[in-house]
């Protein structure tokens, strides 16, 4: 029988230490700013060949990779794209979260041609408007996004995702985060879906005093993962549950959400009371 849980015996060890971030953080006016620190680290030092996908995914049904990983080094970029071959022929669903990192890219590969291959593979693709237009050079058409603060409207996006599922044939959903930025303190927080031939979109959030936004959209991404696997015939209810689950996200410390499924659920359903659970 094999055996389940977490532990460390298949864990391949390299690099001179472990890559660490630090993070300043903003409020009001003054946005967050993120120095990374990692040089010859055990990511950035990884290579094609050091990890045996194919036992790694026994087993597995799903595959996320995120577009950091590429841009911390040649060595990751290469290991990223052994991984999703291997998972796309092992059928084996494959999703992105597209994460352009400017501060990142400074190891002179070629950030567009290394996305573009990688993002052919993936089933889902996560992004929004910056991801799109830094990775791919893809913009809303006919909108200048720098000028809409947070008055965005979804179907604003909708040229981009037929954009992209244009560029990348095999995603099924191509899924865009809508941030609106009325200070570091508040923000506003939704989604839409696009499956080639209708746009889902979910409900505009205000999140007024935001605790920490760091890990939202990895939030997002958790809770779009679990709300596809969930309900695979219900896309609306997948994309409200990782726009909910990602609020939450905000109000909790850390870049990891702990919120339950009944608290997601209960946002969802409209109660945004913060009343004491007794």
């Amino acid at each position: 029988m094999r055996k389940r849980g977490v532990n460390t015996q298949n864990i391949i060890f390299g690099g001179e230490r472990l890559g660490i971030y630090f993070l300043e953080t903003g409020a009001v006016s003054r946005g967050s700013k993120v120095v990374y620190d990692r040089a010859h680290s055990a990511i950035c030092e990884i290579e094609p060949g050091m990890i045996d996908w194919a036992k790694v995914f026994d087993g597995a049904g799903w595959f996320h990779w995120t577009g950091i990983t590429p841009a911390i080094s040649q060595g990751a970029a290469d290991a990223c794209l052994e991984a999703v071959k291997v998972a796309s022929k092992m059928g084996i669903t494959i999703s992105t979260d597209l994460n352009y990192r400017a501060k990142l890219w400074q190891y002179g590969g070629d950030r567009e041609a290394i996305m573009t291959e990688l993002t052919s593979y993936c089933d889902v693709i996560l992004g929004n408007e910056e991801d799109a237009e830094k990775h791919f050079g893809i913009k809303p058409e006919g909108l200048d996004i720098t000028t809409q603060g947070h008055d965005v409207k979804a179907e604003a996006f909708l040229s981009v995702c037929k954009q992209m599922i244009t560029k990348f044939p095999k995603a099924k959903k191509v899924i865009t985060t809508l941030r609106g930025s009325i200070s570091a303190s508040h923000n506003t927080w939704a989604g839409v879906l696009y499956d080639g031939k209708k746009m889902y979109e979910t409900r505009q959030y205000q999140i007024t005093h935001i605790v920490d936004r760091v890990g939202g959209g990895d939030s997002f991404m958790g809770g779009l993962i679990y709300g596809l696997l969930k309900y695979p015939e219900d896309d609306q209810n997948a994309l409200d549950f990782a726009v909910a689950a990602s609020c939450l996200k905000h109000t909790i410390k850390g870049d990891a959400n702990l919120v339950t499924v009944d608290e997601v659920q209960k946002l969802m359903g409209g109660d945004a009371s913060g009343r004491v659970a007794r």
